[in-house]
């Protein structure tokens, strides 16, 4: 196993909380992102649908994270919370373009591209494969806490002390090198 399959994922450093299903249309566990969730083709947020999370969650917050991004602290593709409880699906171009299917009252952050949306896969060319993890928290209030104006981070320590549940799902991408 390389190297790059080692990088913990940013829920590692959480308490351990109870695990729910998700689920989706076109990413497919341990599989490879289709063109649609890359940055240059398509970078279009994918269809996400979850069950199961525990009684008492009062909203859900979706994330997107490589672990393996060459830049010593991973790379967030897509952060988005305060999703109403009542949704439990978002359809695919939910996070992006005219982000048609964005729940009403749900926050996007700037991801680490600067844009408040999805950012598709771009891993650097011979970089091997990177994981792309999908995650699904589920959040013990109706309002996460912060705004729109703080970074990754900041919704990451408001989800270590907020998340009740979370589902995920891990794909991954990699540019051949070229030449």
């Amino acid at each position: 196993m390389s190297e790059l399959k080692r990088r913990p994922l940013p829920h590692d450093f959480h308490p351990p909380v109870p695990e729910f299903a998700v689920s989706s249309e076109e990413v497919e566990p341990g599989g490879t992102l289709r063109p649609e969730q890359v940055f240059a083709e398509g970078n279009r947020s994918p269809q996400l649908r979850w069950e199961g999370a525990p009684e008492g969650t009062g909203s859900y917050a979706v994330t997107c994270y490589d672990p393996d991004a060459p830049t010593g602290s991973g790379f967030w593709h897509w952060v988005l919370f305060d999703i109403p409880a009542s949704v439990t699906e978002l359809p695919a171009g939910a996070g992006s373009g005219d982000m048609k299917g964005l729940p009403e009252g749900a926050v996007h952050v700037r991801n680490d591209y600067g844009t408040r949306d999805f950012g598709g896969a771009a891993p650097p060319p011979g970089d091997g494969p990177h994981r792309y993890v999908f995650t699904v928290y589920a959040v013990d209030q109706e309002k996460l806490g912060p705004d729109a104006e703080v970074s990754p981070a900041v919704v990451g320590f408001n989800l270590r002390f907020h998340a009740i549940g979370r589902a995920q799902l891990i794909a991954e991408y990699e540019v051949p090198a070229q030449g």
